[in-house]
């Protein structure tokens, strides 16, 4: 269903903050930043990573029922041993869990949920999910439109990695969570998959990006500058926050499959990506990382 923005509250907590709203790309670290962004000064993320609001009216390429997950994620933390009620008011997790439910039936249940995760030192809120980066021209128009309704400056974040390296990082994820069978065996089918192939459309979504939001609201950054190169610092100042050094590794939601990619599947994943490779190079120049296939 439509969101009906004449009726979105304004909610003065969040007057003159930031949103930060990271979307994607999937299996380039992005639950490594939202770790990371919940250590920064004046920056509070949701507890929940991939609150998939904005994906709601735009499923075209959605890989499952995110408001169906939601309902089970919040039945599964209701379900732990104890009294439900202590758990919901010791648990920002099982909060934050709640208030997605809420967000199904109730719109302003999204900002009412980053305004009671705000604090007065707050100055950034984050909302960290990937498949936003398939929403598409309509959708980024209708997010700028929705947090339009609000006092706060909206910011995009962008992280793409080496597009085969990062396709394949997905196979091996949706095999672990049993959504496909052998990565080895199913990736010819996975490139005439539209919604998996989406998630990697750079030009797609770099171009919607780009037509929907001024250039200072957006931050483009690379997967593999995220350990020793400049992203970080970058992502800090886009955030006007003090940089924080990350501390070793980049490790957090890590795919445990580690299957090789075969030389075939490489060959013809290459050939596959190879326009956004060649859009990457066009759009980025110099800055595109040395480790790239392409």
């Amino acid at each position: 269903m439509a969101t009906e923005l004449s009726r979105i509250r304004h909610y003065p907590e969040l007057d003159g903050k930031t949103l930060l709203v990271c979307v994607g790309a999937m299996k380039c670290a992005t639950s490594w930043l939202h770790a990371y962004m919940g250590g920064l000064e004046g920056v509070s993320p949701s507890p929940l990573k991939e609150l998939h609001f904005f994906s709601r009216d735009f499923p075209e390429h959605a890989l499952s029922d995110m408001d169906l997950l939601a309902v089970r994620r919040l039945t599964l933390f209701l379900s732990q041993e104890g009294h439900p009620a202590e758990h919901l008011a010791a648990s920002p997790m099982l909060q934050a869990a709640l208030d997605r439910v809420q967000m199904i039936y109730d719109d302003n249940a999204y900002f009412g949920h980053m305004a009671r995760i705000s604090t007065p030192q707050t100055r950034v809120i984050c909302d960290v999910t990937p498949a936003y980066s398939v929403l598409g021209t309509a959708g980024f128009s209708h997010m700028q439109a929705f947090c339009a309704t609000q006092d706060i400056r909206l910011k995009l974040l962008f992280v793409m990695r080496d597009p085969v390296e990062r396709l394949w990082s997905q196979l091996r994820h949706m095999q672990q969570q049993g959504l496909t069978e052998d990565a080895t065996q199913a990736w010819a089918d996975a490139l005439d998959a539209p919604a998996i192939m989406a998630r990697g459309d750079y030009r797609a979504t770099v171009t919607a990006l780009d037509d929907c939001f001024a250039p200072e609201d957006l931050l483009y950054l690379f997967y593999e500058d995220l350990a020793g190169g400049d992203a970080l610092p970058r992502l800090c100042r886009f955030l006007d926050t003090p940089w924080r050094s990350p501390g070793p590794g980049l490790r957090r939601n890590e795919t445990t499959v580690g299957t090789a990619l075969p030389h075939d599947a490489q060959k013809a994943l290459a050939a596959a990506l190879a326009p956004q490779y060649a859009f990457c190079r066009a759009r980025f120049g110099g800055d595109l990382p040395k480790q790239w296939q392409g």
